[in-house]
């Protein structure tokens, strides 16, 4: 990027563009068109009513830290602060997990099933940025909740985010390791978790701005499978007669996540949620016996 040539909007999305194709980025426009809104302070759609704007040096300069954080494998949405998850804006860093389309496939389905049952008590254990668990509480327009995480680092972003969307009086945070969070009888109505599903030696492998991202938040023991072994043992000892519990597991870990929670003997009404592209995506259930 030449220091005396003059960049428009359009000649700086473009070659970006082909700088970020070279460093085989997966969606390398998008990712041009996010930073340089952010830079600009505009929304995306600005920078095709003003192709011709031409960026101030001082833009410019953030402009080139941002490309270079970027190809060092940092996310776009780490990078400028925020990520959209069900239509809501999140604060994010490099201190929780971004949020995925992925996950927001299963949960717009337990917002459905849950949405006209008021007075909910909801936990989600590993609540990184809190996505999850305020959506919930954005949707389900009554109900409460209550996010775990073992990093004060992750709890900061969600707290944030809870004052952003104005939902800091029905959410509440907790540090603490996931299900030993929770206090002995301590009841709720429903528990919803992505939690750390990669097996241990698959983390390299990642992609390198996954990688960037929390080891915690990753790593699921050696077969991946470590926190799904907790919540079948002692998820039911937290959930009501019927309460439900939703968690989200990686790719061909369907059968294995469902049977220990079959073989617990505390669950029932299996289901398992599908993504857009077919993919099984999470597992939801109910703990046996009537409310």
């Amino acid at each position: 990027m030449a220091g005396n040539t003059i960049w428009t909007i359009k000649k700086l999305l473009t070659w970006t563009t082909h700088y970020f194709q070279q460093h085989h980025l997966d969606s390398p426009r998008l990712d041009a068109e996010l930073l340089l809104a952010h830079v600009l302070h505009k929304q995306r759609i600005y920078l095709y009513t003003d192709f011709d704007l031409i960026v101030e040096p001082s833009e410019l300069a953030r402009y080139r830290e941002y490309i270079k954080k970027r190809v060092s494998g940092i996310s776009t949405a780490a990078i400028i602060g925020e990520k959209e998850f069900m239509g809501l804006t999140f604060h994010v860093n490099e201190k929780v997990l971004i949020p995925r389309p992925d996950t927001e496939t299963w949960l717009e389905k337990v917002i459905q099933y849950h949405r006209n049952e008021p007075g909910l008590k909801v936990a989600d254990l590993g609540t990184g940025s809190g996505a999850i668990l305020l959506s919930f509480l954005y949707y389900c327009k009554e109900d409460t909740g209550i996010g775990v995480d073992i990093s004060p680092d992750a709890l900061k972003v969600a707290e944030e985010n809870g004052k952003r969307l104005k939902l800091d009086d029905r959410a509440a945070f907790r540090e603490g390791d996931y299900l030993t969070a929770l206090e002995e009888g301590e009841m709720f109505d429903g528990i919803l978790t992505n939690p750390p599903y990669i097996p241990s030696a698959d983390i390299r492998g990642l992609a390198e701005e996954v990688r960037h991202e929390p080891m915690l938040a990753l790593d699921g023991g050696k077969d991946g499978l470590d926190f799904y072994r907790k919540l079948a043992e002692t998820a039911a000892n937290h959930l009501k007669n019927g309460g439900f519990l939703a968690a989200e597991f990686g790719i061909h870990q369907a059968e294995s996540v469902v049977n220990l929670l079959k073989e617990s003997g505390k669950f029932e009404s299996f289901e398992v949620i599908v993504d857009y592209g077919g993919i099984e995506r999470a597992v939801y259930c109910r703990k046996k016996g009537k409310e």
